[in-house]
């Protein structure tokens, strides 16, 4: 199974040609196959989608002025996927297929949707249909289309019925396959090794992630706040969820860790995190 690092974690450690440089050098030296890239990362953003990331812990920077299909040939890292959003895919799916083309991925993934009511079951049915329609379009380009879930695809839409059960029920795996998120899953309370199970050979990409706390000390309360954690040093069932992905058959393991980096250094986080993959290939 091949490792990659998903470029958000980068975006404060790639913002000029020789720290991208210097950056994407240790994540080769830790053993990493390569990046997952993200369009808005990699093409000069708006003063909004910055503020928004930065606003969220996970500033982009201004690595979308620099030449990535340089800097990735020469740091001889690989591409897993690009990372788009579905309005960009529904108005230009043939360009986006082309950029894919370009970083030697026949991936993307739609990362999820913003301003969007997942709970509401008319507006998810709709969603999987766009998501096939896109697919179906995508594979004339030899693309393969996967959805990305966050937390809010467990939202019901009825009782026992979420969001996610029908984007798994109502998309075609001819068009439409995931890149699954167990952090996110397990952060909204879920089982993520029996949905992983669910998904079985649909499952193509593994975002992966630890969830604990870096406490130290005397607690003030017996309620520590969770956040993400480099892989081993949480608390998630990581073991259970490799042997699934392995049967799985999942492709490749993406590593997106959320700004709780270790002396806040997304670098020193990765290389962290590195030690427990290698362990496991």
């Amino acid at each position: 199974m091949k490792t990659y690092v998903q470029q958000i974690m980068l975006g404060t450690v790639t913002s000029s040609e020789a720290q991208a440089r210097k950056t994407l050098h240790s994540i080769k030296a830790a053993g990493y196959d390569g990046l997952e890239l993200n369009r808005f990362m990699i093409h000069p953003t708006s003063m909004m989608v910055r503020l928004m990331t930065r606003a969220a812990g996970m500033p982009t920077g201004n690595g979308g002025k620099l030449d990535w299909h340089a800097l990735l040939e020469e740091s001889g890292l690989s591409v897993a996927s690009l990372h788009a959003d579905l309005g960009s895919l529904e108005r230009e799916a043939e360009a986006v297929a082309a950029e894919a083309r370009s970083f030697g991925t026949d991936k993307v993934v739609i990362t999820g949707m913003y301003r969007f009511d997942y709970g509401d079951e008319k507006a998810v049915r709709e969603l999987a249909q766009r998501l096939n329609r896109t697919g179906e379009t995508l594979k004339k380009q030899g693309i393969a289309l996967l959805y990305h879930n966050h937390n809010v695809e467990l939202l019901h839409v009825k009782p026992g019925l979420r969001a996610y059960d029908i984007l798994l029920g109502d998309t075609d795996e001819n068009y439409v396959n995931f890149e699954f998120d167990s952090y996110w899953f397990t952060d909204g309370g879920a089982d993520a090794k029996s949905w992983m199970k669910k998904l079985g050979g649909r499952m193509k990409l593994w975002h992966i992630n630890d969830r604990g706390s870096r406490q130290s000390g005397p607690a003030m309360t017996p309620i520590l706040k969770c956040d993400s954690m480099e892989l081993g040093t949480g608390n998630m069932d990581l073991e259970g969820l490799w042997e699934i992905a392995v049967e799985n058959g999942v492709e490749a393991v993406i590593l997106e860790s959320h700004k709780n980096w270790i002396d806040r250094d997304p670098v020193k986080s990765l290389e962290l995190s590195a030690r427990w993959l290698r362990e496991r290939l």
